[in-house]
């Protein structure tokens, strides 16, 4: 098992709840940490059609024979299993008694807060990270890590990413989604995942797209939901000073595996991923999932954002951090140029409170410009969780 950056996080709410759920998309290896780092815990499977019965029709009986401390797997399959835990879990003084599972986000995470309130507490584990694959002396290129993806079993297990993420595909449609809805144009609703591939990165138009799929837009932003439900996608919005405009503007769309992009674009090796049309989407998208990972991985909300505004000024990615914005602009070529400072030398300019501004791009040089630095896209963690300095005030040209 590849070591995980967010096991002391799990380590301090286990021993501060009695109860901790581990949400995050299938395959990101939920059950294995659970299972790693709690080997005293028994362990059910609520995938298992026998164990799921029991857990539905008596609850009580299901817990006599598998009581505390547990680990439940996958327990969004059994809702009705939350109330039982919250008596017990208020029958004991003993925290980390009960380890969940889900990979349903919304749904999932509003039955744990409604049921167990003040009893639970929620993390949220996404696929491997660059630095964790560093860690274990996984070091690949761009391309490779574009093509690859993320996700624990291309390493720990060696299968092949086309083999793995047709699967993964397939029975995310056939199964998942059935679980989340009812889908009566199975066809429609995959041509919709593709397109959406196609746009990685970009503001998505459910109006344009509901004309290429010949089903409505009100159908289209249902079926988004349920991928952002189930982990397949993430949706970044546009940063204002008003906060409820944040929540009005266009959000951009990014899958959360950045190799299952990659499969459902058809690309079948890493050549072929630098020459494809959407390489600079697919980097963007890679580069704002690593800064995704770095936040939950330190238990803290995403507060990740992009911005635009009427005058066509973009800035990829912006943190905002105790009301500290932290520019990021997002490039995939490998060696730097001055000219990618603008749109942060623009934005610097007015945006108020700003810290550490910098360039993430695929090459190895690091040079400050216009107080602006250069970083390799492998350290997007480091900018993320790096400690927010003064003020960057715009600067003449420099390069160290």
């Amino acid at each position: 098992m590849i070591a995980r950056t967010i096991t002391p996080h799990l380590d301090e709410l286990a021993k501060s709840f009695r109860v901790v759920s581990i949400m995050g998309p299938r395959q990101s290896g939920k059950t294995t940490l659970a299972r790693n780092h709690f080997p005293n815990h028994r362990y059910v499977n609520l995938e298992d059609i026998a164990v799921r019965q029991l857990a539905k029709s008596d609850p009580t009986e299901f817990f006599r024979q598998h009581p505390g401390p547990v680990i439940l797997d996958e327990v969004q399959r059994v809702p009705e299993l939350l109330s039982a835990i919250q008596v017990l879990s208020d029958g004991t003084k003993k925290n980390g008694q009960f380890i969940l599972t889900g990979s349903h986000q919304p749904d999932m995470r509003a039955k744990v807060s409604q049921s167990l309130a003040g009893r639970a507490a929620i993390l949220e584990l996404l696929p491997l990270s660059i630095s964790e694959l560093k860690g274990a002396g996984i070091v690949m290129d761009r391309d490779d890590y574009i093509f690859n993806g993320f996700m624990p079993r291309i390493y720990d297990e060696h299968v092949s990413p086309e083999l793995l993420y047709a699967n993964y595909y397939r029975t995310y449609v056939e199964r998942d989604v059935r679980q989340l809805i009812n889908l009566s144009n199975q066809h429609a609703f995959e041509v919709f995942i593709k397109l959406l591939a196609g746009r990685v990165g970009q503001l998505v138009n459910l109006s344009s797209m509901s004309n290429d799929i010949g089903v409505s837009s009100m159908t289209l932003a249902s079926w988004l939901s349920v991928l952002e439900a189930s982990y397949l996608v993430f949706r970044l919005p546009c940063y204002f000073n008003n906060f409820g405009k944040r929540q009005i503007k266009t959000a951009k769309i990014y899958f959360t595996e950045v190799g299952l992009a990659a499969y459902l674009l058809g690309i079948e090796s890493p050549a072929q991923a630098a020459r494809d049309p959407l390489f600079g989407g697919l980097f963007e998208n890679m580069v704002v999932l690593e800064a995704l990972k770095a936040r939950c991985n330190i238990g803290k909300e995403p507060e990740l954002y992009y911005f635009r505004d009427k005058r066509g000024l973009e800035v990829d990615l912006i943190l905002n951090k105790g009301r500290t914005l932290r520019p990021i602009e997002i490039k995939s070529a490998r060696t730097y140029d001055a000219s990618f400072t603008q749109p942060l030398k623009k934005f610097v300019a007015f945006a108020g409170s700003v810290s550490q501004p910098s360039i993430v791009y695929a090459g190895d040089l690091t040079p400050t410009i216009n107080g602006i630095r250069f970083v390799n896209f492998a350290d997007t963690a480091d900018i993320i969780t790096a400690s927010v300095t003064k003020r960057v005030e715009a600067s003449p040209p420099r390069i160290r």
